[in-house]
């Protein structure tokens, strides 16, 4: 068996996308402004699930690590958030908030922000499932 094709420099590499979050952030020709979005590794989303995740007493007395999934989906946006750089203080200060996660918050319309997370969703591989993929190899 040839395992050349796993080897890091002969996988496909995935790409940066550039989505159109919103029809409010316009350029100076007053064209909507595509945001740039890149998916991540799981080790990456490993990372993120920790940061979200909580320590919950049970009813027993014992402790159960439980996901916050607002928080991961949050953390999730914003890491996969290229451009804008959420990360720029100016452009917190204008929103009056502090952190990437809130930033995008502010900055999107609900139904903006629910599209933009089903997109980073997308990106990052979890809007396939099983049969999705086993469906795709066949073809």
């Amino acid at each position: 068996m040839d395992l050349n094709g796993f080897f890091r420099q002969n996988a496909v590499k995935p790409e940066n996308i550039k989505y159109i979050a919103s029809s409010r952030f316009l350029d100076k020709n007053k064209k909507p402004i595509e945001w740039e979005l890149r998916p991540i590794t799981s080790r990456d989303d490993e990372c993120i699930r920790r940061q979200a995740t909580q320590k919950k007493r049970t009813q027993n007395g014992q402790y159960q690590n439980e996901i916050d999934q607002e928080k991961y989906v949050g953390l999730l946006a914003a890491t996969c958030t290229i451009y804008p750089d959420l990360n720029n203080l100016d452009l917190q200060d204008s929103y009056g908030v502090m952190g990437a996660e809130e930033l995008l918050k502010v900055m999107l319309l609900p139904g903006e922000y629910a599209n933009y997370l089903g997109k980073v969703q997308e990106i990052c591989g979890f809007d396939k499932n099983m049969n999705d993929l086993v469906e795709e190899a066949k073809n």
